[in-house]
């Protein structure tokens, strides 16, 4: 009959570790195969779908103004990895959400050198054809820009036609408006600039155009 060999405390604990390494490598399998399988899964065919979005970029001189894919004349723009737009990164965001898919910074991190001072329109455009992808047109968007300055009421059409463009869209879905944060924090104080977005998208095949 074989005896059972008492093992070495240390030879216990290498043991021990293995043992534990390995469930822990088997989690994050499992985890990740999990992960893989969400991304992948269809997005539900719902008649509407709504998404939010936010961004906020602090203003620094040296930088320019990129509102909407229009240059703003300012002393300051936003310090950002891309042009720092941030209404474009506000929309892309209340687009992705309303996919239920992963946001701006996931799908194009700024730890990615290519997308060093990259247009964001191209972040937009890929939300877009996501969006199209996946059965849907933009219902309507409502974005609310927040500066203590500039003054970007002068601005409001020009940034609205941009997009329109961009969004593939009608101006009567696309909606701009522009506040002040009352001298108030770090947006009031002309250190940041703001923006929120809500967008909700449409099915396709539940629009009707008018002949």
């Amino acid at each position: 009959m074989l005896k059972s060999r008492t093992l070495h405390p240390q030879q216990a604990l290498c043991r021990k570790n293995l043992r534990y390494a390995s469930s822990a490598l088997n989690n994050r399998k499992q985890i990740l195969r999990s992960s893989v399988m969400t991304a992948a899964a269809p997005v539900q065919a719902l008649p509407y779908r709504v998404g939010h979005g936010f961004d906020l970029h602090r203003l620094a001189e040296g930088y320019k103004l990129i509102i909407g894919g229009i240059e703003i004349p300012h002393t300051k723009g936003c310090e950002a990895h891309s042009d720092g737009d941030v209404l474009l990164h506000t929309i892309t965001d209340a687009i992705l959400g309303a996919l239920c898919l992963p946001d701006i910074g996931q799908l194009f991190p700024d730890t990615d050198p290519k997308w060093k001072g990259a247009r964001s329109d191209i972040f937009l455009s890929e939300a877009v054809r996501l969006m199209e992808e996946r059965g849907y047109i933009l219902g309507n968007i409502d974005c609310t820009i927040i500066a203590q300055k500039p003054k970007l009421s002068p601005h409001k059409e020009n940034i609205r036609n941009s997009l329109c463009t961009l969004l593939k869209a009608d101006a009567s879905v696309v909606n701009v408006k522009a506040k002040t944060h009352e001298k108030v924090d770090s947006i009031g104080e002309e250190r940041s600039i703001a923006c929120h977005a809500v967008a909700m998208l449409v099915r396709k095949d539940l629009v009707t155009t008018n002949n």
